[in-house]
């Protein structure tokens, strides 16, 4: 086995939560009176961190307090209202069973608000996850690579024993500060060609091909 750990991205890789995430942008627009926001939009805006989003969704030169404001109404909804539209990508759970039984250390590290990854993770995923970790205060977020070392310290892997499966240009981003291999999927928030334009190595179109991907390829390699 080359390696030993696999981490994943959440939204837009294991599951498509964007109905939910614009739903949640919307239900702030509207108590700030600002225009609400098409799925396409929202999915332009996500992969920073909610914060980012909400600053992606408002005017330009917003303040910091009315930015605030609309994400504590973000939160508000979404805290309630997270697993109304979202499910897991085709074929995603049979995977995650597979590379499971397989012998692989697995983890999540998403910019998503740490309380929602935990509790989606644990709806969807059941136990599968050895480690989860979201945004959660004193720890950058990607594409910073501390939530990614810190995963691989908590499981006790090196980065030569790493991978990391994302679909965004923060996910590669954060595998080059992280000196870790990175698989990128084109099923989820962004396309193909996006993510040649980012810099993709290896891309891959459907969950089937990551295990021989990952237990077989020798050009997937860090930036």
């Amino acid at each position: 086995m080359k390696y030993r750990l696999i981490i994943f991205d959440l939204d837009g890789t294991l599951l498509n939560t964007i109905g939910d995430l614009t739903d949640s942008v919307n239900y702030s627009m509207r108590f700030l009176q600002f225009p609400e926001h098409t799925e396409e939009e929202v999915l332009s805006f996500v992969g920073n961190g909610n914060r980012v989003l909400m600053e992606r969704c408002l005017p330009a030169g917003t303040c910091a307090e009315t930015i605030d404001l609309a994400l504590g109404k973000f939160h508000e909804y979404y805290s309630r209202h997270y697993a109304d539209k979202t499910f897991p990508y085709e074929k995603v759970p049979e995977l995650l069973a597979e590379l499971k039984a397989s012998g692989y250390l697995m983890a999540v590290v998403s910019n998503k608000a740490d309380y929602a990854v935990q509790d989606i993770c644990k709806k969807y995923f059941g136990g599968i996850f050895d480690f989860i970790i979201g945004d959660r205060e004193g720890i950058r977020r990607k594409p910073a690579p501390d939530p990614v070392n810190l995963a691989m310290q908590v499981l006790g892997a090196t980065k030569e024993q790493t991978v990391y499966i994302g679909d965004s240009e923060v996910d590669i981003e954060t595998t080059f500060n992280a000196a870790i291999p990175c698989i990128s999927v084109d099923w989820g928030f962004r396309s193909h060609d996006q993510l040649v334009c980012a810099g993709a190595r290896v891309i891959v179109s459907s969950p089937d091909d990551i295990p021989a991907c990952i237990e077989g390829s020798s050009d997937i390699r860090p930036l």
